[in-house]
């Protein structure tokens, strides 16, 4: 009877033991893997006005590694959809210009994550925090449209002149940087599972995201009725004139700007630290 008791008395100290020493490890976050789901919209010269107005499908993942519970690095690849139409104008003289496009984006962005509130997955305490985002980052981008029910890519056309060199222009880029600044939230569902929402806008170093930058450069300047010709000044679809050479066609004084707002999820990397011995 004693040696069960005894026994009985012994297990429970080192079970008691045990749960006071693993209370003593403290909970590391090494960073996480994500996945994000959100929409994405335009701003240049055929969205003038900040417009929200034809929002599309953005998707993204991610790896986040932390530096403690406020800081943390990002590096995330992101496919976005971006377009607009100089139908959605209010401005008469955008409607008679009467330009669209379309065009997928590839991003990839090193983004800094900067927590306002201590983040420590599995603490009711610290489960939730406001963050802000700065990073630099590289896209592809390629305009295209549709004539007649038939989808054009724009670049290839010089629609400024560009394939005859016409004032010093030249073929632009498909690729450009960008500069994603925005912020967010985050909100612990468990020790292994993070839920976030972030908006971000992207500064980018292109005017072409939309082929649309300088002026027209007048009709005569190409084949006639070619994809080109046609696609330079839409305006012959609105009524019988045209647009004449060094008319607006853009501003090229400011570069175009997307924004993507974003819900994800992420698997939180883990360890934990032995308590000190002093």
């Amino acid at each position: 009877m004693k040696l069960k008791i005894f026994i009985a008395l012994t297990g429970l100290t080192l079970t008691l033991a045990a749960r006071a020493q693993n209370n003593n490890f403290e909970y590391v976050q090494q960073g996480e893997f994500g996945v994000t789901v959100g929409m994405a919209h335009y701003f240049g010269d055929l969205n003038t006005r900040a417009g929200l107005n034809r929002p599309k499908p953005a998707a993204g993942i991610f790896y986040r590694k932390q530096f403690g519970n406020y800081i943390g690095a990002r590096l995330a690849a992101r496919y976005a959809q971006v377009g607009y139409s100089d139908v959605y104008s209010k401005n008469a003289y955008q409607k008679l210009r009467n330009l669209s496009f379309n065009s997928n984006i590839w991003e990839i962005a090193l983004q800094g994550d900067f927590n306002f509130f201590k983040f420590v997955p599995g603490d009711l305490d610290h489960g939730f925090t406001p963050y802000v985002t700065l990073g630099v980052g590289l896209f592809s981008y390629d305009p295209y449209t549709y004539l007649k029910g038939q989808k054009v890519f724009l670049r290839p056309l010089g629609t400024e002149g560009q394939n005859i060199g016409y004032k010093g222009r030249s073929e632009y880029s498909t690729m450009s940087f960008s500069i994603p600044f925005g912020v967010g939230i985050k909100y612990n569902i468990n020790q292994k599972f993070n839920l976030t929402f972030e908006v971000a806008h992207r500064f980018t170093g292109t005017d072409y995201l939309d082929d649309v930058s300088t002026t027209f450069i007048g009709a005569d300047k190409f084949l006639a009725g070619s994809n080109a010709a046609l696609l330079q000044d839409r305006r012959f679809e609105i009524d019988a004139n045209s647009f004449k050479e060094g008319q607006q066609r853009g501003w090229s004084k400011q570069k175009d700007a997307f924004i993507i707002a974003e819900v994800g999820i992420s698997f939180n990397l883990s360890s934990y630290r032995c308590p000190s011995a002093f």
